[in-house]
């Protein structure tokens, strides 16, 4: 069980380290090896996906990354910022379906900034394309037109692309509440049209998952005013990235949210849901929970290690429960400890 560990930037090796240290602890003959990504690998290669880390992603069995980007980096050329190794990797691997669960531990209830009544009880999986949509389509650019610059971007998706990722959040559907909402803005986008024909045409192979269709301006509107509404959302690349990241915050700190991204045979990549937070990186403060839940959805997805991924996850419930919190989740009485710290609870909750 071959798996690539990417670190990379800010926090990254504070928190990947805690991981890393979880996965050793299952006794399990992992075969683990670094590698550069983003700024680091730019800054050591000139390059933020270094042909060495590409060869080593396509010889895993899986990736696990810690974050990238750094302000450091900001004015470099588009195609040499970390963010390139993300979208290298994704592409290079085909993880065209991106898995970013929502829940709301009981324990941090307190922790949103929504109430409590609100969000009690939130569990909610969004499936976001990953490979397609605005972020590649073609033509895209900055040219020139009539004296003035013009930016431009290709928003386009093929049938079986949506088909694609439409088979992923069916069967998560099935296994879960068998209810799916999928986003779209159909009408005024085309390719979103087709988006929502193709999804009402799949849902006759699924007579068990529940389908709905929103448009994306209220689905916004809809995880903010009742989020428990929903239990499997599937959108394109450019919706999800949005709409993710807002259903992340429901649960009061986005450092507790891991996610994957999945090929068609369940080779990923895990990450925490959150960047790279340089302003506390190498502070020992940040919280390490998404990257050890996240190394949790990789024994589950691509190990199928399912009792280990409930050991983990059972852990990081009892942690909570014990009262240890980072500084992110942090709340009056609660056993206020840093990133190490956080991972030797989770130690020797596993027993």
């Amino acid at each position: 069980m071959k798996i690539c560990v990417l670190p990379g930037d800010g926090i990254g090796p504070e928190i990947m380290a805690e991981a890393v240290r979880v996965l050793q602890a299952l006794g399990r003959p992992f075969e683990m090896e670094e590698a550069l990504i983003g700024g680091g690998a730019f800054d050591a290669t000139g390059d933020p996906f270094p042909e060495a880390t590409r060869q080593l992603t396509r010889e895993a069995d899986a990736v696990l990354l810690g974050a990238v980007g750094g302000p450091q980096w900001d004015a470099l050329p588009r195609e040499k910022r970390p963010e390139r190794g993300l979208l290298g990797i994704r592409k290079d691997l085909s993880l065209f379906a991106n898995l970013r669960p929502a829940i709301l531990y009981p324990e941090l209830a307190d922790a949103s900034t929504l109430k409590a009544e609100v969000v009690a009880g939130l569990d909610i999986l969004i499936v976001r394309e990953l490979t397609g949509d605005i972020y590649f389509g073609q033509p895209r650019g900055v040219r020139e037109e009539n004296g003035e610059r013009v930016g431009f971007n290709t928003m386009v998706y093929s049938e079986s692309e949506i088909r694609r990722i439409g088979h992923v959040a069916f069967r998560a559907a099935q296994k879960r509440g068998k209810r799916l909402c999928s986003v779209d803005k159909m009408n005024v986008l085309e390719c979103t049209q087709l988006w929502r024909d193709v999804m009402t045409e799949m849902a006759r192979d699924y007579p068990d998952v529940e389908l709905s269709h929103m448009l994306v301006d209220n689905a916004a509107m809809q995880l903010v005013k009742a989020p428990r509404q929903f239990d499997v959302m599937v959108t394109g690349n450019m919706f999800g990235d949005i709409l993710s990241d807002e259903a992340s915050m429901l649960t009061g700190s986005i450092g507790m949210l891991p996610s994957a991204s999945l090929d068609d045979n369940n080779k990923g990549m895990y990450e925490p849901s959150h960047g790279s937070a340089p302003d506390i990186a190498g502070k020992g403060v940040a919280n390490p929970l998404a990257t050890i839940l996240s190394a949790a959805m990789m024994l589950r997805y691509t190990f199928n290690l399912e009792d280990d991924a409930q050991r983990i996850e059972n852990a990081v419930k009892k942690v909570l429960a014990q009262g240890y919190r980072t500084g992110d989740i942090y709340e009056r009485g609660a056993n206020k400890v840093g990133t190490q710290a956080m991972g030797d609870a989770v130690l020797a909750a596993m027993g």
